[in-house]
């Protein structure tokens, strides 16, 4: 008995030493996957992250081996571009995200210590009764001797039933002993086994706390890739800045009073009559906040309501306060004060004729987006407000129709968030695609403008539906139809692989000041020094290109753009490429969004 008292007391050491090491272990390997995870988002490089599931490798092997894809997983990323400003915002909602995951393992970290705790009073108990059991047996073994038993017995029955109960008391008795001493001997051997372990687990965290500190800062770098990516379009020359206004500039951000009519030209079907030829199309245009004006035509047309068409655009928290108060008189540059429901009345920013078209909610809610903003924009009418596109089109006369059927049928109607007008943003064509932004404490949903979200898009778009001219369009004239000679938006392989060493030079050496279209002068009246194509064939290399394909982010931008070239397969980040494209193309040939696809016939 002192042997397995002795045999119990270092199993309760033993028990506690387990404890620890398992859960340290589990922990260990828990930190090591989450860091892995984190990596990789970050990265673009995937590396096996789980050690389960291989069967007959060692825990330690596994994890080892993985350190060592990690580290060439961080000479890989060392040598990437770095990640998107996009890419940054979903590594800090990737880190709040492993965070909640931390704190939910040491819930089961607790839990899993309760558990053993647990064990241990089982084993306790199952000890105790066994003691006790055993003192007993002792006890009768000394009073009651089988002969005794025999002697005193009553009659034949008794004795076989008394011999049996010993019998069987004892059956279970000895199987109680073999099944402690076994899970004794268990632990025994677990223990030398996780001994050895640990002195390799202590190693392996060793070189994990190494690649913390390397992880530590990858993501520092990637965070400061907002900050380097700015100091990077600062440092672009003012004849380059001038070249990006004039090409992305020229686009009117909301529809009018007559939408622009298509030109067959820019489309994706027009034959540019040589082949390779390639085209960047672009999605809507300049920016994807607030109400998609085609998109809520398109909405309207589908059956909804104004209201509902302005709770998917700005926001199920955005409160529509219909009776606002009317007598708020509005400052318009040029034309003194009017009342806001006159004002209203006098927005030229979306075609009267739909409301007989179907989209009679669509002007419904472009009058309440019209008015929220100027109330917003002027402080409830405290400051002024111009008449152009850079606020809202406004000219003193109204315009009648049916776009004063839908000022009067939502007279009052404001959006407003946190007690104040919410400035209700709004463009004629987002490509699909609608950013969050946030205004008086208030932030928009950032969502894929379709029936059935991403899945739906582009086909189902509610712009596309709705017929919008800019949802896919190659860009290669302004808006007043300059074209510098131009007569669609398509490039020679030759053209964009020029395009491809004007990249290099702008990220990887060379002038850059000098990377502006080569008919920047006669075209666009810019006094410079551009590189010839041959300047730029010397220091990037490309001379053809020979097939294209992109990828996109779920936060509506075109994340990658890769190219089959002479050089072999490369692949630029989708906005290095924009910039690139737009300094550098001939003509007005542009890219109006970061949301776009590349086309080659």
């Amino acid at each position: 008995m002192k042997i397995a008292r002795a045999r119990m007391g270092m199993r309760r050491r033993m028990v506690f030493s387990i404890k620890y090491l398992i859960v340290k272990k589990k922990l260990l390997l828990y930190l090591f996957v989450v860091g892995m995870a984190i990596f990789g988002g970050m990265t673009f490089v995937e590396a096996e992250v789980s050690c389960s599931g291989l069967a007959g490798e060692p825990l330690f092997s596994c994890l080892g081996r993985q350190i060592s894809e990690l580290e060439k997983s961080l000479d890989q990323s060392r040598a990437a571009t770095a990640p998107l400003e996009s890419q940054v915002k979903q590594l800090d909602g990737r880190m709040n995200t492993i965070q909640n995951q931390i704190t939910l393992a040491i819930s089961k970290q607790k839990e899993m210590q309760r558990g053993i705790e647990a064990r241990e009073k089982v084993m306790a108990v199952q000890y105790k009764v066994l003691s006790s059991k055993t003192r007993e047996f002792y006890k009768r073994v000394r009073s009651q001797t089988t002969l005794t038993v025999l002697l005193t017995a009553l009659s034949e029955g008794s004795l076989n039933r008394e011999l049996a109960y010993r019998s069987q008391a004892n059956d279970k008795d000895r199987q109680v002993i073999v099944e402690l001493s076994k899970e004794i001997l268990k632990i025994e051997q677990d223990k030398e086994n996780l001994i050895k372990e640990n002195k390799r687990l202590a190693i392996l965290q060793a070189e994990l706390d190494v690649q913390a500190d390397k992880l530590k800062v990858v993501i520092k770098e990637a965070k400061g890739y907002q900050s380097s990516l700015s100091t990077k379009i600062a440092s672009l020359s003012a004849l380059q800045q001038s070249v990006l206004n004039e090409k992305q500039g020229s686009f009117q951000t909301a529809v009018g009073d007559v939408p622009l009519a298509d030109d067959p030209n820019s489309r994706p079907d027009y034959n540019p009559g040589f082949s390779p030829a390639f085209a960047a199309f672009s999605f809507g245009a300049p920016h994807f906040r607030g109400m998609s004006q085609y998109g809520a035509y398109g909405r309207a047309k589908a059956g909804q309501s104004a209201e509902t068409i302005l709770k998917a655009y700005y926001g199920g928290g955005i409160e529509i306060k219909k009776d606002y108060s009317t007598s708020v008189n509005i400052k318009v540059n040029g034309y003194g004060s009017v009342d806001i429901e006159t004002y209203a009345k006098r927005i030229y920013e979306m075609p009267g004729s739909w409301g007989d078209e179907g989209g009679m909610e669509a002007l419904k809610a472009q009058a309440v987006a019209a008015r929220s903003y100027a109330l917003a924009y002027t402080n409830n009418g405290v400051g002024s407000i111009c008449v152009t596109e850079v606020c809202q089109v406004y000219k003193n006369a109204n315009k009648g129709g049916k776009w004063e059927e839908a000022v009067n049928a939502t007279r009052g109607w404001v959006l407003v968030a946190n007690g104040k007008p919410f400035s209700a943003w709004y463009a004629s064509t987002s490509g699909g695609y609608q950013d969050s932004y946030t205004s008086n404490g208030y932030t928009t949903p950032g969502f894929w403008d379709t029936p059935s979200g991403r899945g739906g898009w582009t086909s189902q778009a509610y712009e596309k539906t709705a017929g919008s001219p800019w949802f896919y369009k190659g860009w290669y004239k302004t808006r007043t139809g300059d074209t510098c000679g131009r007569s669609h938006p398509w490039l020679t392989s030759e053209e964009m692989a020029d395009i491809l060493n004007a990249w290099v030079a702008l990220h990887n050496g060379g002038q850059g000041d000098r990377v502006v279209p080569t008919d920047v002068t006669t075209c666009l009246g810019k006094s410079a020094n551009p590189y010839s194509k041959e300047e730029l064939r010397g220091i990037g290399g490309y001379s053809s290109v020979s097939g294209v394909s992109v990828t996109y982010s779920e936060g509506g931008y075109t994340e990658n753009v890769s190219f089959e070239t002479n050089k072999g397969s490369v692949t630029i980040k989708g906005i290095e490429f924009k910039e690139a494209f737009n300094l550098r193309a001939p003509g007005r040939v542009s890219l109006k969004s970061g949301l776009f696809n590349m086309e080659k016939k």
